[in-house]
């Protein structure tokens, strides 16, 4: 399975700053260990040119970026201070998306070990979230002619309410959002399906709506391409999250994602989004279950046409 990586993924934060930044190298070195991931599976993206991040977001959002022109509150609202090694990581992560969609138009799955930067807007950023790589990739490949619909498949506990308000008119886009309804963004914006989650939902709850809504989600988008932001804020005792699934129910939540996706020959991108634990390396270690049930998928399809060959 090709993933994409980049060592610039991490930039420095404030002291007692709440993003766990260094979940990314921990990610990639947890799966390089577990040989889930190869040396030759790792694709390094370089940042796009000003005119990619366009399709998704507004000229003027773009400058303000470019130039450390975000004002103090619109900082504040980003949720972290910009700097030069901030807008070149936020650009390296959505080209890693759009390197990962166009792997998995070829090999059926494919990852990107950042992204998922759904709080981002149009106009502007919030929620740690700069640019939105979903969204960008998904309009270059449409640009291209890569694919006409797409369905973004949004299991973060919170609400993908930049990506649902880029899309809120985009016919041929399916949002499907998951999230704890009473949690952060308070304001929602409105998703193609929305399920809301109370405070404290678990395993049997959450695993039972999802198998519930996934397979019409997939039916009714007919899309030639899936997103998985595959949010580990949804564990019980996240810093931010207000739900209580076990790791086991993460671990099954990924893998029912992954296999009616590819159940269906559908091509798959896992972008792994948020997550608060405890630690930057248990945050990690939550991160790796998407990514091992789809090398788990990968093989066990292999393994199916070696014993029908």
């Amino acid at each position: 399975m090709k993933c994409s990586y980049h060592q610039a993924y991490q930039v420095p934060l404030p002291p007692g700053h709440p993003f766990p930044m260094s979940k990314y190298p921990l990610l990639m070195a947890m799966l390089r260990a577990e040989g889930v991931l190869a040396a030759d599976d790792i694709l390094q993206p370089e940042p796009p040119d000003i005119e990619t991040l366009g399709l998704a977001h507004t000229r003027e959002y773009l400058s303000k970026l470019e130039s450390s022109g975000l004002s103090a509150a619109e900082q504040r609202r980003l949720g972290v201070p910009w700097s030069e090694a901030l807008w070149r990581r936020s650009r390296l992560a959505l080209a890693g998306t759009l390197s990962a969609a166009r792997a998995a138009l070829v090999d059926g799955l494919a990852g990107n070990l950042a992204g998922g930067t759904h709080h981002a807007f149009a106009d502007h950023g919030e929620g740690f979230c700069v640019l939105n790589d979903v969204a960008i990739a998904t309009l270059k490949l449409r640009a291209e002619g890569g694919i006409r619909r797409a369905a973004i498949v949004d299991l973060d506990v919170h609400q993908g309410n930049g990506t649902a308000a880029i899309f809120e008119r985009e016919d041929e886009v399916f949002t499907f959002s998951m999230h704890g309804e009473r949690n952060y963004p308070l304001a929602k914006m409105r998703s193609n399906l929305d399920v809301p989650l109370a405070d404290g939902a678990g395993d049997a709850e959450y695993l039972d709506l999802l198998l519930r809504h996934l397979p019409t989600v997939l039916d009714t988008a007919r899309a030639d391409i899936v997103f998985y932001v595959a949010g580990v804020d949804v564990a019980a005792k996240d810093r931010y999250g207000k739900l209580a699934l076990t790791e086991e129910g993460i671990r099954l939540r990924d893998r029912w994602v992954i296999e009616s996706v590819r159940g269906r020959g559908l091509p798959l991108v896992i972008v792994p989004a948020g997550g608060y634990a405890a630690t930057p390396e248990r945050t990690a270690e939550l991160h790796t279950h998407a990514f091992r049930e789809a090398a788990a998928y990968e093989l066990r399809a292999a393994n199916a046409l070696g014993a029908d060959s």
